[in-house]
């Protein structure tokens, strides 16, 4: 195709298309019948010379070319966007969007919600769909599979900005009773007490405590792991392993009626933060999701944020 003949529309179309991976939500999304979306489809397939979205089952799918060029074909349709907005207020309630934040379960559970109501009060167009961690580390950010991390970011791709927002602490808990919950709570009782329970998406085993532990000539007996805190404190509730959560997960635990305790190491700190791809920069819609998401977090803190530092390696990254 001759750049004479290219309709920028499309870019729009595709863009949606993808992030919905439906035709019918993607012309609801841009007001369109879905007969009028198809044909719009149809257009798509013969400019990029690929089918774009297959049938698998009852849903449709993105073949790899066009999961090959989502990244691109998002960056060029915000850039656009913000070229025409550039220098002029957005009105943020007629802003039509779908963000796709990145973090741990415990985020979703411990803020969630407030994000929801902010989200509903300020820009109601915009939809929030949240992404669980993988046990493998992949470039979602730089690929456009999530538009914003939240959490412990571990080490992100050169390009990829790290703002670090806090930090947190890790925490003992066990449930109500427990034996270690009597006496004074020394590191060897603490090594000692019955089995621990690890968390860790990647199913590892050892962490920041067994190397303090080891330090003092200490080892604890981790029985397992499993992949989240909130599947974690379950875990914990109906047994007498020893587990750690850090203070996203208190209001789950509480609510569980389980108990936290100070563990009796020198642990490092939880650095928590968000991550973002730079060619979100000047998109209005992004930079308010990052405002209202830092605010968030910095009320849950209590204000009390971190250092300077906006780069950082995650010792804690599980």
């Amino acid at each position: 195709m001759r750049v004479t003949q290219l309709d920028l529309n499309l870019l729009v179309a595709l863009d949606v298309l993808l992030e919905e991976q439906s035709v019918g939500g993607a012309a609801r999304r841009l007001h369109l019948s879905e007969p009028a979306m198809s044909r719009t489809l149809g257009r798509i397939r013969k400019a990029l010379g690929d089918p774009v979205l297959v049938r698998a089952g009852r849903q449709m799918v993105p073949t790899p070319h066009a999961l090959a060029v989502r990244a691109e074909v998002s960056a060029v349709v915000e850039r656009a966007r913000a070229l025409f907005t550039q220098g002029r207020d957005v009105d943020l309630r007629t802003v039509e969007r779908t963000f796709t934040v990145l973090g741990s379960d415990t985020i979703a559970a411990a803020c969630g919600a407030a994000l929801f109501v902010r989200t509903a009060a300020e820009a109601p167009g915009v939809r929030l769909r949240f992404l669980a961690e993988s046990h493998v580390d992949a470039p979602f950010l730089r690929e456009g599979t999530a538009d914003l991390e939240i959490g412990a970011v571990g080490v992100a791709a050169p390009e990829v900005h790290v703002e670090t927002l806090l930090e947190d602490r890790m925490v003992g808990v066990v449930r109500a009773g427990h034996p270690l919950l009597e006496g004074e709570l020394t590191a060897e009782r603490f090594a000692t007490a019955a089995g621990h329970l690890s968390v860790s998406r990647r199913g590892r085993l050892r962490g920041p405590v067994d190397e303090a532990l080891a330090e003092l000539g200490l080892e604890r007996q981790v029985v397992g792991a499993v992949g989240t805190f909130p599947s974690s404190l379950f875990v914990i509730r109906d047994t007498d392993l020893v587990g750690l959560i850090s203070s996203w997960a208190l209001p789950l635990a509480a609510a569980l009626d389980l108990v936290t305790f100070d563990v009796p190491l020198r642990l490092p700190p939880l650095r928590l933060g968000l991550a973002w791809h730079p060619r979100h920069d000047a998109d209005p819609a992004h930079a308010w999701l990052r405002r209202t998401v830092r605010e968030l977090l910095t009320q849950w803190s209590g204000g009390q944020l971190a250092g300077p530092d906006s780069r950082f390696s995650n010792q804690w990254s599980p």
